[in-house]
């Protein structure tokens, strides 16, 4: 009997063991708990579109801020180490003192994550922007801490690779003598003058060289960086971490134009530093004003240090947060104007002025869209059919797929191809595996030994990954 029912057994036994990942990957798509037990084994490469502190977790930042002993504003949520003005700053061990704390890191946590949010009380653009000022002071002098979360986070679900944005860099570059420079690049901007706007660029360049600059750079990559790097051994044979320098849109002209010059010393003059980036809401008054403006800044960057890489944020924008014009000329500025290496979000494309020609030309120059489907759902309301994820696919354009800020989401990696498979059934197991393997090939990392061997290392979990369904 026993053996009766071993044999009548076996075959079917067989034949499911004996499936694809692909057939496998087509039977579970529309089952959530399946995708996520088959993505949190998958291998996943690299995390390209990954902002440092949006990517801690609010519970550590809290739990440190905590332990230090920090300033809560009971307000506004937000902390600081030093007192600050007004009777709303409140010290965490008084809270502790008088029985409040548990009420307050429910309120903490609402406002420095999406946690428990209900998509009424609070704009969640608004919510989620606002979050990283509240929170950053218990982000500085602990970010080592930081690092080691997020490189063992991204073990545990098969990620090999973060690109992180990790920092402006500190410069204390004066530029009080220089604010007349603001009036006129916007006056020549505002006049299509670009060659007017190069020769002022490049004063202040000059200018910034004879104010040392690159001592800024330098410190900021071998006494940060460097050491920090080394000393908690990031990089191993499970797992590399790469940085980005990023500047910020709000900025004067003149101070961010100094700081983008920094970045790109910075990241002209170490392996470690990948490239720089450019971030805060697209949207904003000064990020909207001075737009074009900082694609010429990326351009002059790039004549000086032609080897350096950058991504882009551009086109995170929806109709209805901007006028419909607005809509038409962002992705094109960055990719035709700036140069950009890669585009992060792209959301509003189909609005871009010949988005066909556009996106075959980003195809056809290997220039990758980073795909952040919980990050555009939450910050955007872009989801499903009104993502345009199958247009860039549709184009060939290059995919890579990310988690933004998954901290203040509260969302991982195995999360956003979760939800890749279930609202796109064109895209096949054998494309989201090649969106894997685009994460490190469109990496900017620079060392090429380096890349061919997390490319190598990919093969190899896939190998041992996709045996899981093929019999041996």
């Amino acid at each position: 009997m026993k053996i009766f029912f071993i044999l009548l057994f076996f075959p079917l036994f067989q034949a499911g063991f004996a499936q694809s990942a692909e057939t496998y990957f087509e039977k579970i798509r529309n089952n959530e708990a399946e995708l996520t037990a088959f993505f949190s084994q998958m291998p996943k490469g690299g995390d390209l579109h990954h902002h440092y502190s949006g990517s801690i977790y609010a519970e550590p930042l809290l739990t440190h801020a905590i332990s230090e002993d920090f300033y809560l504003n009971t307000q506004t949520m937000t902390v600081s180490q030093e007192k600050q003005n007004g009777s709303d700053w409140v010290l965490f061990s008084t809270l502790q003192k008088n029985g409040e704390l548990d009420v307050y890191k429910q309120k903490i946590m609402h406002k420095w994550s999406v946690k428990d949010y209900n998509n009424v009380d609070y704009p969640s653009d608004k919510l989620f922007f606002e979050s990283f000022m509240k929170f950053e002071p218990a982000t500085k002098n602990n970010f080592e801490a930081g690092l080691l979360e997020l490189k063992n986070r991204a073990i545990k679900e098969n990620v090999s690779y973060i690109e992180t944005q990790l920092s402006t860099i500190p410069c204390a570059i004066k530029t009080d003598d220089l604010t007349k420079y603001n009036t006129h690049l916007r006056k020549m901007m505002a006049n299509k003058n670009e060659k007017a706007v190069m020769q002022s660029l490049d004063s202040l360049y000059n200018l910034f060289i004879q104010k040392e600059a690159k001592k800024y750079a330098s410190d900021f990559n071998v006494n940060f960086v460097a050491k920090m790097h080394a000393a908690l051994k990031i990089d191993d044979n499970q797992f590399t971490m790469r940085y980005q320098n990023f500047v910020l849109r709000f900025m004067e002209p003149v101070d961010l134009f100094k700081n983008l010059v920094v970045a790109f010393m910075s990241s002209d003059n170490s392996l470690l530093m990948a490239g720089v980036n450019i971030v805060s809401p697209e949207d904003g008054e000064t990020s909207m004003k001075d737009y074009g403006l900082h694609m010429l800044m990326f351009k002059y960057c790039h004549s000086r240090f032609p080897k350096v890489k950058y991504a882009m944020h551009a086109g995170e924008l929806t109709l209805g947060l901007v006028r419909p014009e607005e809509l038409s000329w962002h992705i094109n500025a960055a990719v035709y104007t700036a140069g950009a290496n890669r585009i992060g979000h792209g959301v509003d494309i189909a609005y871009e002025e010949k988005s066909y020609d556009l996106m075959r030309y980003m195809a056809k120059n290997n220039i990758p869209i980073e795909i952040n489907l919980t990050s555009n759902e939450f910050i955007l309301k872009i989801k499903e059919n009104r993502h345009p994820i199958l247009l860039y696919k549709e184009f060939g354009v290059p995919i890579v797929i990310s988690t933004d800020d998954a901290g203040i989401l509260r969302t991982n990696m195995t999360e956003q191809y979760v939800l890749l498979a279930k609202r796109y059934k064109t895209i096949s197991y054998t494309d989201i595996k090649q969106f894997v393997y685009n994460s490190i090939n469109y990496s900017f990392i620079q060392d090429p030994v380096l890349k061919k061997q997390l490319v190598q290392d990919l093969d190899n979990r896939f190998k041992t990954f996709e045996a899981n369904f093929t019999m041996k």
